[in-house]
């Protein structure tokens, strides 16, 4: 083991109070497990505008209690720095159900707390969208949960709000990355819960705390429609996170009575053990809330992630008899198809100044045609939540009220009680959907259907391509295609190209605009017929994200399944001769 090794593992030791942890280190010590232990310390566990995120175990490269710590007096730093009351006003903290997210929870608030900042600590569990609830509820100066949202069971992570409710973006996110790394050259003092409390420097969130956000939703303007909600039946999943009860609950007060939830997967488990990996998004995640669902003949089986802060649906298909396998019976909607059948729905009923929605550069853009159609303005940002509900913020004003936002990963905003994804809101929203419809004899399918009859049937699909190591010694895949730009993408011509890089939208003539997004390596190419395809390289690995977006116009015979198939086909081509023209 080299000396310069040697003295980062002094260093944390001298620093790390977690007997467990000095523990780990000292096993890798003894075994001579050098390696281990260099990727341990090579650098520490990067906060971005995500906060951080990361396997749980010992060293700076890894989520523990002493990276925790740091963390928070960087945090706490940062805000003493920038906001002058924040000691009065204070920070909400809350916790996911992972097997260490109290214990890390709890040495956030003693960091606080002995920093002199009042603390907000959830007694309990807490569903992510509360703690962004609750900083504005409170007033608070910022917000911290500590959480892995729908990660594996070996990780844990920690998420920063700033004091609008909001996820932090730029320059909050590196100025708290540069005082984590002040914070991580000394000791951290703690104050326990019990002389915070004394101190007045600790107020525990008991059920009023959670009882507000409920009476929030009941309340909110854009959930009154309680048309027929004894129609609808759905089952429902916390997958092993801490969604069920406040989704029960908020379920019971909207008149939806027809609620059949997934006992197995109904209680925190920070081990997921139904789950091959706890996201709803992924194979087989959604199979036993289907096959509840089936058993009951339900409309919808719908599901949570960990954190409750995503949403996930599928809908009984109109063919399913009881015969059938539930994964035949049901078909699960994309993030896409949900945020459009949101936007249209919201805006549908919506007052004449509540008319702002915003979507991701990536998520499908008939979000946007529909709200051209409705009068209304759909604002597109960079890809995250953060940019979604800072930018719906700073775009909205008395006469154009925001209502909705949303991101293909399952990330829906319904009105502004919360400024971030809320999985809770939008159960209850597509639930007051569905009996509306029913209430009609219809269903989502229908729905669907005269929305892609309008529009267009716009199909989206996202790609990894893994380029050759060597690649990376060249100069990146953007670069390159801003040197040698392209005339057209599988044989379609290419309509404009914005560069996000610079701000620019250049067109086909010459001709360019300005681009109001922050920078980011991205281009996007709007083709003929409607096509999109969005390239956002990696600068650190051999890899390249496209997205791909198709649109399909019916004509007057035209049923809907022909129409996939011919976008289907329209997308592999442009699929398979794009990511062919990048090798």
């Amino acid at each position: 083991m080299d000396t310069h090794l040697q003295a980062k593992i002094h260093h944390w030791l001298n620093l790390d109070k977690d007997e467990s942890s000095r523990r780990e280190i000292q096993a890798l010590i003894d075994s001579g497990d050098s390696e281990v232990l260099a990727a341990r310390f090579s650098g520490r566990l990067a906060f971005g505008t995500a906060g951080i995120r990361g396997v749980v175990g010992a060293g700076p490269m890894r989520m523990n209690r002493l990276v925790v710590q740091q963390t928070s007096m960087g945090v706490a730093q940062y805000l003493m720095a920038q906001v002058s009351d924040c000691a009065e006003r204070g920070v909400v903290v809350g916790y996911d159900g992972r097997h260490d997210s109290k214990q890390f929870a709890h040495d956030t608030a003693m960091v606080l707390a002995a920093a002199g900042i009042k603390v907000y600590l959830t007694v309990k569990i807490a569903p992510t969208p509360l703690v962004a609830f609750g900083v504005l509820h409170l007033g608070a100066a910022a917000g911290i949960v500590v959480t892995a949202s729908h990660n594996p069971p070996q990780y844990n992570g920690y998420k920063v709000y700033w004091g609008n409710g909001a996820q932090i973006i730029p320059p909050h996110d590196t100025g708290i990355a540069a005082c984590i790394e002040h914070a991580a050259t000394a000791p951290i003092g703690l104050m326990s819960l019990e002389k915070a409390r004394l101190a007045d420097r600790l107020v525990m969130l008991d059920d009023d705390f959670y009882q507000a956000y409920r009476q929030g939703i009941r309340q909110a303007e854009v959930l009154q429609n309680h048309t027929s909600p004894e129609k609808v039946s759905l089952a429902y999943t916390a997958m092993h996170g801490v969604g069920a009860e406040m989704a029960e609950m908020v379920l019971k007060d909207a008149g939806v009575t027809q609620v059949y939830s997934v006992a197995a997967q109904r209680e925190p488990d920070g081990d997921f053990p139904t789950v091959n990996f706890p996201n709803p998004e992924e194979a087989g995640a959604m199979d036993l809330v289907m096959a509840e669902a089936h058993k009951h003949s339900a409309m919808l089986a719908c599901a949570n992630d960990p954190d409750a802060d995503r949403f996930a649906v599928a809908v009984r298909l109109s063919h399913a008899t009881p015969e059938m396998d539930a994964s035949a019976a049901y078909q699960m909607l994309t993030g896409d198809q949900v945020g459009v059948l949101f936007g249209h729905y919201l805006l549908s009923h919506a007052s004449d100044d509540q008319r702002l929605t915003c979507r991701t550069i990536v998520s499908s853009s008939l979000l946007s045609q529909i709200a051209t159609s409705m009068n209304a303005v759909c604002e597109t940002t960079l890809t995250g939540f953060k940019w979604l509900t800072n930018v719906g913020m700073s775009k909205q004003s008395a006469d154009n009220r925001f209502i909705f936002a949303y991101e293909e990963a399952l990330g829906y905003t319904i009105g502004n009680m919360v400024w971030d994804k809320d999985g809770l809101s939008a159960l209850v929203a597509f639930a007051q959907l569905t009996a509306e419809l029913a209430s009609k004899g219809q269903t989502i399918w229908d729905r669907l259907d005269a929305i892609y009859r309008q529009y267009g049937f716009y199909l989206n699909e996202q790609v990894s391509i893994a380029l050759s190591a060597s690649d990376m010694s060249q100069p990146t895949i953007g670069d390159r295609l801003r040197r040698q730009p392209p005339t057209e993408i599988a044989e379609r011509a290419i309509i404009s190209v914005d560069d996000i890089s610079i701000g620019i939208r250049r067109f086909a003539d010459g001709s360019e605009c300005v681009i109001d997004l922050p920078v980011s390596d991205v281009l996007i190419y709007q083709l003929e017929g409607g096509a999109r395809v969005i390239v956002r390289p990696s600068g650190t690995e051999p890899k390249v994200k496209c997205y791909y977006e198709v649109i399909e116009q019916f004509s007057a015979d035209d049923t809907l399944q022909d129409v996939q198939q011919r976008a289907a086909l329209a997308m592999a081509k442009l699929t398979t001769m794009h990511q062919q023209s990048l090798a």
